[in-house]
């Protein structure tokens, strides 16, 4: 396993940020993180209107690490952190009056990707990914060209929700990661960089620099739509991500309970408030049909979301049914809408697809990210 002062001694072969001083004494690395298996994980932190010229810094201390005898692998991610504030742990304070976080080429769009369309929920374990995974796979079997990124650093779900296993592999450039495709769609994710169930001990900044690079230095191609599995919540993440990132639209996913209901109404007017176009609301987990005996329990009540969505003015896209078959496939990496055809539970999921794309196709078009405001 390699030593911290073996990756640095590789470090001092690189040029920081200024062009001249070694990157360990340029003040500049904001995380250095050494995992049993001898992967490391470096950040670096630069000027963001500069991002794009750093890349050969970056890539060239990518290089040094991996040459380091019985390093497994390493990623190296640019950060636009102050160094002040790192240095410090102190908040850094927005400049003129916008949100901190603000990333070279803010909103720009993705090159080949018409629309970006983001899948977000107030909270955790609603089912958000799931719905991610099979809207994909529908929207894709209805005849777009369609792929996944899975935005969720700290609990990546997409690889086991597609069956994938495989690192994906470099372009021609030897640059762009070639995102891995399974059942019509192409995904990328930070978990084929990791192994399962090791944890990403990342601040902020550090998770921004590496979606930024899993969204733009991925060969995307053509695609129709570009499906954004979000964190939950409604933080930090949440909100750089919908400043840096030219979203056409968002769906909000709930269960129909109260409090997953409080908290959805959260992830609604963040959307507002950053000016997200709503695509609508989907109640997952609506309700439960024993395979036995047919009766119907609605375990987390039923037409809460629906009900929300009145209220809220938003859209209701339609209700997704707590179900067997899809928690079996979806831990089997067998996506229901692609194993399952032609069954009510795919049957549901293609419903809120064709709902998706109407609305996408009556003229919601990627705008600009918003800047966001204090009071």
């Amino acid at each position: 396993m390699a030593s911290r002062d073996e990756v640095l001694a590789a470090l001092a072969k690189v040029s920081g940020p200024d062009g001249r001083t070694p990157l360990p004494q340029s003040d500049s690395i904001s995380g250095l993180t050494i995992r049993e298996d001898s992967k490391v994980f470096l950040a670096i932190l630069i000027d963001p209107a500069k991002a794009k010229a750093m890349e050969p810094m970056r890539a060239s201390a990518e290089a040094a690490i991996k040459a380091i005898p019985g390093v497994t692998g390493a990623v190296v991610t640019l950060t636009a952190e102050s160094a002040r504030s790192a240095a410090g742990g102190g908040a850094q304070q927005p400049a003129h009056g916008h949100a901190h976080g603000r990333a070279a080429g803010r909103g720009t769009p993705i090159p080949g990707v018409k629309r970006i369309v983001a899948v977000a929920s107030g909270k955790g374990g609603v089912g958000k990914s799931t719905v991610s995974c099979n809207l994909a796979v529908a929207l894709a079997q209805l005849g777009w060209k369609v792929g996944v990124l899975d935005a969720d650093v700290y609990g990546p779900s997409m690889p086991k929700l597609f069956g994938l296993t495989q690192k994906p592999g470099l372009g021609p450039d030897g640059q762009k990661l070639v995102p891995l495709e399974a059942y019509g769609v192409k995904v990328m994710s930070i978990g084929f960089m990791i192994d399962e169930g090791a944890p990403v001990i990342w601040r902020g900044p550090m998770v921004m620099s590496a979606l930024n690079q899993l969204l733009r230095e991925v060969l995307w191609g053509e695609l129709d739509v570009l499906i954004v599995d979000m964190p939950p919540g409604t933080g930090d993440t949440q909100l750089t991500m919908a400043q840096n990132v030219p979203l056409t639209g968002a769906v909000i996913v709930s269960t129909p309970q109260d409090l997953a209901l409080i908290d959805a109404r959260r992830g609604v007017a963040m959307f507002k408030q950053v000016q997200i176009p709503l695509l609508g609301v989907v109640e997952n987990m609506s309700t439960f049909i024993c395979p036995n005996c047919g009766t119907r329990s609605d375990i987390f009540g039923h037409g809460g979301a629906r009900r929300e969505a009145e209220k809220l003015g938003a859209p209701f896209l339609g209700e997704l049914p707590l179900d067997m078959a899809v928690r079996e496939r979806s831990d089997d990496g067998r996506p229901v809408v692609a194993t399952l055809s032609g069954s009510p539970q795919a049957a549901a999921y293609l419903d809120i697809a064709h709902r998706v794309m109407e609305s996408l196709e009556a003229g919601a078009t990627a705008r600009p990210a918003p800047r966001i405001r204090f009071a």
